[in-house]
């Protein structure tokens, strides 16, 4: 028997606001729809949206660094976390 997360994901949540600036201002995409993101969610949560490199780099995680069946590992520019800076609160 597994225990109970102390956290889960929100199904129901929704997107409240971007953190730092688009993928289009950042100059990571064309005007295509397939671009990383990051979102504040309606609950406080953090959404990122980012290539999917679970298979690739999964099996070279740092000792103590799982990857959950219901989760993936996803990469975004440096340059985009980096802009979201300002919009991550402190507290």
């Amino acid at each position: 028997m597994n225990k109970p997360r102390p956290w889960e994901a929100d199904p129901e949540t929704s997107f409240a606001k971007r953190l730092g600036k688009s993928a289009k201002e950042l100059g990571h995409t064309t005007d295509t729809p397939d671009c990383p993101d990051i979102w504040e969610l309606s609950n406080g949560d953090i959404a990122v949206i980012g290539r999917d490199l679970t298979d690739s780099l999964g099996g070279r995680l740092p000792s103590g660094v799982s990857i959950g069946d219901d989760e993936r590992l996803v990469v975004i520019p440096r340059s985009m976390l980096i802009a979201a800076r300002p919009d991550i609160p402190h507290v």
